[in-house]
């Protein structure tokens, strides 16, 4: 078909909307109106022991159900507990094929006082004592009141944990020296929303939180440094660097510090600590100020100090392709065994090539965008959180480091196909801790996932695409948006029908192959014979070289589109292929079949075909 009068101009549909600004109540969106959240509001106060790696601290919670069910029972996440032998994370690293080389059997070799743990005591809500029952890294606690829609409850308790030996994201004593690595350390509530209740055991793989606000005071040893979630509240009494440019630290009491956080509107709280970190303060863009803490060590110092103003180049490209960071802190923090985001803050180990820090880095800052603002469910939703945020991030490098790719994506393309023909593919819908090899899932999350952005570009259009992904985050920020909201966000800015593309892409594994099936000439034209191979469906950019030299464009919709990329105008635009016919034919008329010298399908390989060999015809 060719350009339909549905097609709505981006400028007119943006100008329309207003931007959602979050509430603590029952959300709606325009793209689903019967969208709520719950919402928690976390005042911690901790004592941490850095020689016995154990901490104590009190929580009250006061916790909002903004669903339309009455809950007789919340649940909790206790990660801590995941880190003992015999845990699930422990036999299944020892069980799978693929074992995580940072996990493998460590688990079942640590000694007691190597092992994490989090326990609960002195539960009560409002007032009235609780009886939580632990199982694993999960806490389930019957209400001694029934919590009804629109009801607020407080819930009072005492907790202690010891952080285990550094193995996966938390830990103690990391390969690089970092002491104290604090990440899901504290009794986390779990999120209920249209699903039921996500009391997922940890396992090892993603997460998934309910937002809210976090009043936390944190009591170590006055030595340390420490660097996180949230803004710290007094910093004058502090030093470590947050009065002043290389200040020491406060005096404290007995040779303590309480430092005191408040983070508004997160899902998490992390932090790390050291009491040899450096603490450097970069003064971002929209004045956000950029926290580096990293090991004094000679080796290192150079490229933590190059990483600093590439990393607010990296927050002014995400906040022109994305939408506006909506903190004034981001923390960067050495520590962990790689790379792991957290509300405000990332842990990335720090003893790497520049160019490998500063793609970590690029990486983890993303996912504040993807994750820590739109808050998809990193369990069901994998692919939305790693993979978007592969594609961003892979274009910010892109640019930030005029690196001149003319597909900063092709790497993921590359390692989908692999995966695609490698007969271990399991659809993205799988749960993340569901996939039978650690390979399959991160690839299916990260590269897979990263080519659903890209490749809508090519569907819809690049400047589309990138209108998308703006309207997505203003829609849905501060939110859990799903995957078919995503679509519904791109649907309605694009004009196109998108649900073969989601479905296909996501819910299966169909791949996608086109094929040249010949040339010939008839009654003065030349006849282009396409087939397709593969079972998912895709429109076909196609280039024509002459024997002269010359060469043109032919685009050819999908008809369950219903609509049409804005194209050249040197582009001829062909009838719509329907999925169901296995062949296609359009004709060049005027030309022989003779004068053409090579036909390519998809010739910028900006479509993910698994059979490339069959995409090019030659005379």
């Amino acid at each position: 078909m060719k350009k339909m009068l549905l097609m709505i101009t981006a400028g007119v549909f943006l100008a329309s909307c207003g931007s959602n600004q979050v509430s603590k109540k029952t959300q709606a969106s325009s793209d689903n109106p019967y969208y709520w959240q719950q919402h928690v509001n976390y005042d911690m106060d901790i004592k941490m022991d850095v020689n016995r790696y154990q901490y104590d601290g009190k929580q009250t919670l006061v916790y909002t159900n903004n669903s339309p069910e009455t809950l007789d029972r919340v649940y909790y996440h206790m990660y801590y507990n995941a880190f003992q032998p015999g845990s699930e994370m422990d036999v299944r690293s020892r069980t799978i094929n693929d074992p995580d080389r940072r996990v493998g059997s460590r688990i079942e070799a640590l000694k007691p006082n190597e092992q994490g743990f989090l326990h609960v005591s002195n539960m009560t809500q409002d007032g009235k004592t609780l009886s939580p029952m632990e199982e694993g890294t999960l806490l389930i606690v019957p209400l001694a009141q029934a919590l009804k829609p629109g009801q607020s409850t407080t819930f009072e308790l005492d907790f202690n944990g010891q952080l285990p030996v550094q193995i996966r994201r938390s830990g103690r004593n990391n390969a690089e020296g970092v002491a104290l690595s604090m990440t899901q350390w504290y009794p986390k509530m779990v999120e209920f929303d249209k699903d039921g209740w996500n009391a997922s055991p940890y396992i090892g793989r993603e997460f998934h939180g309910v937002w809210g606000d976090f009043d936390v005071k944190i009591t170590i040893d006055k030595e340390y440094t420490i660097g996180g979630t949230g803004y710290l509240q007094n910093p004058k009494e502090i030093g470590h660097g947050y009065d002043t440019p290389n200040s020491g630290p406060g005096k404290g009491e007995n040779g303590m510090l309480t430092w005191h956080f408040k983070a508004p509107m997160v899902h998490d709280f992390a932090w790390g600590a050291d009491p040899n970190y450096i603490h450097d303060i970069y003064k971002g863009a929209n004045d956000v100020d950029l926290h580096f803490f990293y090991k004094d060590n000679a080796a290192i110092k150079d490229n933590w100090k190059k990483l600093q103003p590439a990393t607010n180049q990296m927050l002014e490209f995400f906040n022109k392709h994305i939408g506006q960071y909506p903190y004034k802190q981001y923390s960067v923090i050495q520590g962990g065994d790689g790379g792991m985001e957290y509300a405000m803050s990332t842990l990335i180990t720090g003893e790497r090539s520049f160019g490998s820090l500063a793609g970590v880095t690029a990486h983890e800052f993303a996912h504040s965008w993807f994750n820590h603002v739109l808050a998809t469910n990193e369990l069901k939703h994998e692919w939305m959180d790693e993979g978007f945020t592969s594609y961003i991030s892979d274009e910010a490098m892109n640019e930030v480091f005029n690196e001149n790719k003319e597909n900063p994506s092709a790497g993921s393309y590359s390692g989908y196909i692999r995966l695609a023909t490698s007969g271990i593919e399991q659809p993205q819908t799988t749960h993340a801790d569901r996939y039978a090899l650690n390979g399959a899932y991160g690839t299916s999350a990260y590269s897979k996932g990263a080519v659903f952005l890209a490749q809508l570009g090519y569907i819809v259009g690049e400047n589309v695409r990138d209108q998308i992904i703006k309207e997505y985050y203003n829609t849905w920020k501060f939110k859990h948006p799903t995957p078919n909201d995503f679509k519904r966000v791109a649907e309605r800015v694009s004009g196109f029908e998108l649900d073969w593309y989601l479905t296909d892409w996501t819910m299966t594994t169909n791949t996608i192959d086109y094929a040249i099936d010949g040339v010939r000439t008839e009654n003065g034209a030349a006849m282009v014979s396409l087939s397709r191979k593969g079972l998912m469906p895709m429109p076909l950019d196609v280039q024509v070289t002459m024997t002269d030299g010359s060469s043109k464009m032919y685009y050819v919709p999908l008809e369950m589109m219903y609509n049409e990329k804005t194209v050249p105008t040197n582009w001829t635009v062909e009838n719509d292929w329907a999925w169901a016919y296995p062949t296609y034919e359009f004709a060049i008329d005027g030309v022989d079949a003779a004068s053409i010298d090579s036909i390519t399908i998809d010739p910028k390989n900006k479509m993910a075909d698994v059979n490339k060999e069959n995409n090019l015809y030659t005379k």
